[in-house]
């Protein structure tokens, strides 16, 4: 019998849980044509990308990270610009960050348009670790990235972050019987990542609107399903983005 460790249960149970709460459904998924950002970028523009928790597609404009984007979209900021991306399509993510930064137009980055980008990465559920997965990726072609946001984050390694990320914080709940988002977050090198905080968020009596969720997601994941609908949480993270927008030219 093939033993199975605490993280790997924990994963494979959260996957079951959120196909069944899906319906188990199956679509064709996101392609690059969905995205809006005019590319290359020039100099000082900053490119957002968040993460769809579960099996949720790109455009669930009734889901938090997509209701987020389309605010901060709202605001007007200038030089700033934001996608939703589906947390199974960081190909997708890459092909956009490439193409992005890629100022001489060779298809590829070099070190020093590496060194020039404006990246932040936000994600929910199992958006919150491919943020983590995709940040590793970019370290390997040196890239940095200013801030990294997880909430209610699931999935494999996602509490280290790697030392190409400036900022990292993590919003997170333990009150679900069956998901509870990663409660800790550490720095691969705390010289290079600032932490700047695991903040645990109480469902235990805090009242959430909910009314609209599917039952099925409120039997089997009712904490995860309240703090993705907490409106508190993600004007956490709008903050924190916002925060690192005005840094950007630091």
């Amino acid at each position: 019998m093939l033993e199975q460790t605490p993280q790997r249960l924990k994963c494979w149970a959260a996957g079951v849980l959120l196909l069944v709460c899906t319906g188990g459904c199956l679509w064709r998924g996101q392609r690059y044509n969905t995205f809006t950002t005019r590319t290359p970028l020039s100099q000082n523009e900053i490119l957002i990308l968040g993460f769809m928790g579960g099996r949720e597609p790109w455009n669930n404009d009734e889901r938090g990270v997509r209701k987020l984007a389309l605010k901060l979209r709202s605001m007007n900021l200038p030089d700033v610009h934001v996608e939703t991306v589906e947390n199974k399509k960081r190909s997708l993510a890459i092909e956009l960050i490439t193409n992005a930064f890629d100022r001489n137009h060779d298809g590829k980055l070099d070190q020093q348009e590496c060194a020039s980008a404006r990246l932040i990465l936000y994600g929910q559920s199992f958006g919150g670790a491919a943020v983590v997965k995709l940040a590793r990726q970019l370290k390997k072609i040196g890239m940095p990235v200013l801030l990294t946001v997880q909430v209610d984050s699931i999935g494999r390694d996602d509490a280290i972050i790697p030392s190409n990320v400036a900022s990292a914080v993590n919003l997170f709940q333990r009150n679900g019987w069956f998901i509870r988002g990663e409660p800790e977050i550490r720095a691969e090198e705390p010289t290079k990542t600032t932490i700047i905080g695991n903040f645990k968020y109480d469902y235990s009596h805090k009242k959430i609107d909910i009314s609209k969720v599917s039952w099925m997601k409120k039997s089997f994941r009712i904490a995860h399903t309240r703090m993705e609908h907490d409106a508190d949480a993600w004007e956490k993270v709008e903050e924190l983005i916002m925060s690192a927008i005005r840094k950007r030219g630091g």
